[in-house]
């Protein structure tokens, strides 16, 4: 499917059906969990009464709670049986995401992956089943997308400065870092629960994966029980369980004017990621090719695996517009949205599976011309 609107401001109607929310800011490869800069790309409200749409629970039985994990912003709305059952809830969620940035926060010394990043070349490494898996199931994303989204690019991190003073690597440098990159830099045995990395320069970046990782884990201990409904927010990726209410809405945001929607998901039981430069040019590398992708517009995928939306969303927009959402269609369930920038203004395309999560875009009105005002790393925010 294909739209062109020339701009995406939103009247009061929506205002007023759809809350102002705060905001949050999603990373970039090459950055903090949490780095970035600007507006996000996803908020989430609560669902809005009306006669087919029940509305949330009583305020009594609803926990909302904001804190600071893996260097960005965790925001947890739960609803329940009771309020304790709802602050148990959040606390747990807390928890367990605290716990895997333990273990894949490449900006901690003493987390799992820096062990493995920090291993001596050669020498296989007993890094524990969790982490195995996760370095494994995260290769082998980056084998089905083409190393359009590959974890171990932290030569490539370094070559452009992207964890300090950025800068343009000689050619030679440039070249080196390539061959530190990708498949050849880490020896995955899930088996033997080991690893072994093969080249001194070359590190894995959890940026692309990680977040995904901590909301499937957070998920998991958030199902069930008293719970009635969910909303997990992680530094701009959403995680939504499957409301009474008939789902919660994400508005996506237009590519550089970051306060605008340009479309609108009603989401349940699934993940929203966004992917894009915003005010960050340049911190989104191709793995392939060593150097930054073009700023072109955004990414959005949904997915029922937080950490397939994220690795997905990363991998599609490295693809590009016309690429990517070749790649999308040709591959049956993948939800995804392109929103790219043009003169005339934002071309959103989209395939068939993101159908079922789409708000008609016809009711988005249009007004205004596009400007290219520029925004930072995708985001989101919970109601």
């Amino acid at each position: 499917m294909l739209r062109v609107w020339p701009g995406l401001a939103l009247p009061a109607l929506l205002s007023s059906l759809f809350a102002p929310t705060a905001f949050a800011q999603r990373h970039g490869s090459g950055g903090a969990w949490g780095s970035g800069a600007g507006e996000p790309t996803l908020r989430a409200c609560a669902c809005p009464p009306s006669p087919s749409v029940p509305s949330p629970v009583d305020a009594t039985r609803r926990v909302e709670r904001e804190a600071w994990a893996m260097g960005t912003r965790l925001r947890l709305v739960v609803e329940a049986a009771s309020a304790s059952a709802a602050a148990g809830a959040t606390e747990a969620a807390l928890r367990e995401v605290e716990r895997l940035d333990a273990l894949l926060s490449t900006w901690r010394p003493d987390s799992g992956l820096s062990a493995v990043n920090a291993s001596a070349p050669g020498r296989a490494l007993s890094a524990g089943p969790e982490l195995v898996a996760l370095l494994g199931e995260a290769e082998a994303w980056a084998r089905r997308t083409g190393r359009a989204f590959d974890p171990a690019v932290g030569a490539l991190v370094d070559a452009w400065g992207l964890r300090g003073a950025p800068r343009i690597p000689a050619p030679a440098e440039l070249e080196r870092a390539l061959q530190a990159t990708g498949r050849g830099v880490l020896g995955i045995d899930e088996r033997a629960g080991v690893v072994v990395r093969h080249a001194a320069p070359g590190w894995v970046d959890s940026g692309g994966f990680g977040k995904g990782a901590a909301l499937r884990s957070a998920a998991g201990v958030l199902r069930g029980g008293e719970i009635d409904r969910v909303l997990v927010e992680l530094g701009g990726q959403l995680w939504a369980s499957d409301p009474a209410c008939g789902g919660w809405p994400v508005a996506v945001a237009h590519p550089s004017r970051r306060t605008e929607a340009a479309a609108w998901l009603r989401i349940e039981g699934v993940s929203v990621s966004t992917s894009g430069h915003g005010q960050r040019p340049g911190h989104l590398l191709d793995p392939r090719t060593g150097r930054p992708t073009p700023a072109w517009g955004s990414v959005t995928v949904v997915a029922a695996d937080p950490l397939e939306a994220d690795a997905l969303s990363t991998a599609l927009y490295v693809m590009g517009p016309e690429d990517g959402l070749a790649w999308a269609r040709g591959r049956t369930g993948t939800a995804a949205m392109f929103l790219v920038e043009t003169d005339e203004g934002v071309r959103a395309e989209w395939t068939p599976a993101l159908e079922r999560w789409l708000v008609a875009p016809s009711a988005t009105p249009v007004a205004g011309p596009v400007t290219r005002e520029g925004a930072g790393s995708p985001g989101a925010s919970a109601p």
